[in-house]
This record gives C-alpha cells, sequence and structure tokens, in this order.
C-alpha cells in the first residue's frame, strides 16, 4: 500500500507526462512518416512508387505536357514503400502530420506535379528527361557530355555510344 502512495506522490510531483495538443506545442518523433512531398525534377517517370503503393493512392497519367504524378493523402497508408523504392529520391516522407480535414476539403489533400516532356537533342521526340540524381549515381561526376546524354532519348543515346564505340576502336 505504501508503494501506491510513493509512485503517487511522484507523479504529483513531477506533473503530466503527455502533451497537452491540441491545446500547446507538442512534438514530432524524428523519422515519423507523415505528408508525401513530391519532386517533380528529381522523377524519371519509372512509376515504380504506383506499383508498390499498398492504398493505390499513387496515379501517373499522361499528357501532352507531361507526366502526371498525383498523389491521394487520404488512400495513402504512410507505409513509405514509395519513397524506399524511389531511386532518385522524388518522393520524400515528411514528418509533417497535421492532415486532419473536413469531408468537404478531402479532394484538397492531394500532392500533385507533372514531369514535363522536353524534345530530344538526337531525333526531336518527346521524352522525359533523364534526372540529374540518376545520372549522377549511374556516373558519379558529370561533364558537358553527359548531361547531353540526359536530353537523349533512349535510341539517340544507343546510337551515340555505338558510334564512341566505333571511334575507339580505330
Amino acid at each position: 500500500m505504501f508503494s501506491f502512495l510513493k509512485v503517487l506522490a511522484r507523479n504529483l510531483i513531477q506533473g503530466p507526462s503527455t502533451d497537452p495538443f491540441p491545446f500547446g506545442e507538442t512534438s514530432t518523433p524524428k523519422g515519423y512518416r507523415g505528408r508525401v512531398r513530391f519532386d517533380a525534377s528529381a522523377c524519371v517517370g519509372c512509376r515504380m512508387c504506383e506499383h508498390v503503393c499498398a492504398g493505390g493512392a499513387i496515379r501517373f497519367g499522361e499528357s501532352e505536357s507531361g507526366l502526371r504524378f498525383t498523389l491521394w493523402h487520404n488512400s495513402c497508408t504512410f507505409c513509405g514503400l514509395c519513397r524506399h523504392y524511389c531511386q532518385t529520391g522524388a518522393i520524400a516522407l515528411t514528418e509533417d502530420w497535421h492532415l486532419a480535414h473536413r469531408q468537404a476539403e478531402k479532394y484538397a489533400m492531394v500532392e500533385e506535379g507533372t514531369v514535363p516532356l522536353v524534345s530530344c537533342l538526337g531525333c526531336g521526340i518527346a521524352m522525359i528527361p533523364v534526372a540529374r540524381e540518376l545520372m549522377r549515381r549511374a556516373y558519379g561526376e558529370t561533364n558537358g557530355d553527359i548531361d547531353r546524354l540526359r536530353r537523349l532519348c533512349p535510341d539517340c543515346r544507343r546510337k551515340t555510344a555505338i558510334t564512341g564505340a566505333k571511334k575507339c576502336r580505330i
């Protein structure tokens, strides 16, 4: 019985051990998986995030201006698979957990972005450029020649590689 009184006295002296939320500030644990952010400049359009999305929250759509990315936060399970499989870092999970909203605002809980199409420097066909992050991972340091490869479609890149290989044999 006296042990109970010790615990009671200690708790009264220390005060509350919970956060005063929503009436005061609270902390977010490090590594918390919250709102998803999309960086269109880093996306290569591989669509792996759409494939692994457990909740089916990610959709891609093609348009004349580019590849459109849409993520519905209402369907997202915040499992982090999209971020895990995104090799270029186009998808990031923030620590922002403030996602409560009214039912009328559910269509505003969307993360969107468009990966713009560019013309191939070789043949002029519209294509998604290779992200700089992917080229940095493949080649390490980049230079003008490697940067030019980013703006070539796969066929023109292949032709350039074969031409370069023939020059090396001569």
